[in-house]
């Protein structure tokens, strides 16, 4: 009979130049050159002064939608770390959490079954306003819910988002960066899975001159399940970068990455770097992480990187994959031989590639406004058209 893992190894820090150590001292988060690991493909000049650390004492504003039972409420820094939060894990989250001025705590009760969404909208009023802020949601035990978290307006906004999920709860978290062009963004989300709890993220990044988003996962114990999904649609000069690290720190956990991204236009540039750390403690776990980028013009990059650290060889399965090409010939060929102009035979390539990913998200009104928001931006590459849920341009 095999030795029981020690589940207490699993705290331990492993240094690496994918996932620098986290940890809430601002000191140990010093500001990047550029020439980092973790920092070599954002413009940091773009960053337009958030890594400074000089707040402009403005805010996003709020506005809820609060089914019954869900409180919001305001506590301190030192509350939010007694929570268990996440640590930071890059300099942009240390300085939210040390310049927010403490926290907006969402607390989902333990065993409510939540009918409607919680939706969160945090607005932007000016790209002047230099903004930190840190959000902290908890999802009590054997809870069900889903929680929408969505990014509007202007701003430069450096954010710490920490989801801390109970034991054996159920919870789909929809994280929306909305922004107005000119918005910068950078920020850490940082998931804690608690025992058997079942986890499903959908991150969509549409808007904004820069947004560069750390998504970080572990595990409060065994027989945890994390599901995430994104999509990105780069347009000429935008920067979108995400970076993900799930952390395999317990047995018999499981894990799915799926991100899709489409660029246009010069300049468009798109980053993806995903790293799955599987622990010697992670014994019977299985995870795959998974990057498509599809190019509609000439003129854009994207950077994807897919990584594995593997400490155990006891484990079910482990992989990755990473794919970028333009359109696929067959597919437009065969939409053609059955009459379907080029355009339109385009723009259903386009759908059929992000509407795996944003049927998962199961709010309706999203769902439509993600869909909209695609067929607006293939409005700049295949000209304007009513789209087909029956809105028109």
């Amino acid at each position: 009979m095999s030795a029981v893992p020690n589940v207490a190894e699993a705290a331990e820090a492993i240094e690496s130049h994918l996932h620098p150590v986290a940890s809430f001292d601002l000191a140990d988060h010093p500001v990047p050159n550029g020439r980092e690991e973790v920092w070599r493909f954002t413009p940091l000049r773009r960053l337009r002064g958030l890594l400074d650390g000089a707040p402009s004492g403005a805010h996003l504003t709020w506005e809820t939608v609060l089914p019954d039972g869900v409180t919001v409420r305001e506590i301190s820094t030192a509350d939010a770390v007694a929570l268990g939060v996440p640590a930071p894990v890059d300099r942009p989250s240390a300085l939210a959490v040390a310049q927010g001025g403490g926290a907006v705590l969402v607390e989902v009760p333990a065993g409510a079954v939540l009918a409607d969404p919680v939706v969160i909208d945090l607005i932007g009023n000016s790209v002047d306003d230099q903004v930190y802020g840190q959000v902290v949601f908890s999802i009590g035990a054997h809870a069900s819910a889903t929680v929408v978290l969505r990014h509007r307006g202007s701003a430069k906004y450096a954010s710490s988002v920490s989801v801390l999920v109970g034991e054996g709860a159920n919870l789909a978290f929809v994280g929306l960066q909305d922004w107005a062009d000119d918005a910068v963004h950078v920020g850490h989300v940082g998931l804690k899975i608690g025992r058997d709890a079942h986890v499903r993220t959908v991150t969509a990044s549409l808007g904004g001159d820069l947004v560069r988003l750390v998504e970080t996962a572990e595990y409060d114990g065994p027989g945890g399940e994390l599901e995430q999904f994104g999509l990105y649609f780069v347009d000429a000069g935008q920067h979108i970068e995400h970076r993900l690290f799930v952390d395999h720190n317990a047995p018999h956990t499981r894990s799915r990455v799926d991100y899709r991204g489409a660029l246009q236009g010069k300049g468009a540039h798109s980053v993806w770097v995903g790293d799955v750390l599987i622990r010697k403690v992670a014994e019977g776990i299985n995870t795959y992480e998974t990057n498509k980028n599809l190019v509609l013009t000439d003129g854009c990059r994207a950077d994807s990187v897919p990584n594995l650290e593997i400490e155990t060889g006891e484990i079910e399965g482990a992989g990755h994959s990473s794919t970028t090409g333009r359109f696929d010939d067959e597919q437009l060929f065969y939409l053609r031989s059955r009459g379907i102009p080029e355009d339109e035979a385009r723009r259903l390539v386009v759908h059929g590639f992000f509407v795996d990913i944003i049927r998962r998200i199961g709010v309706p009104d999203v769902e439509s406004r993600l869909l909209a928001t695609v067929e607006k931006e293939l409005a700049i590459l295949v000209g304007s058209t009513a789209d087909h849920t029956g809105a028109a341009e």
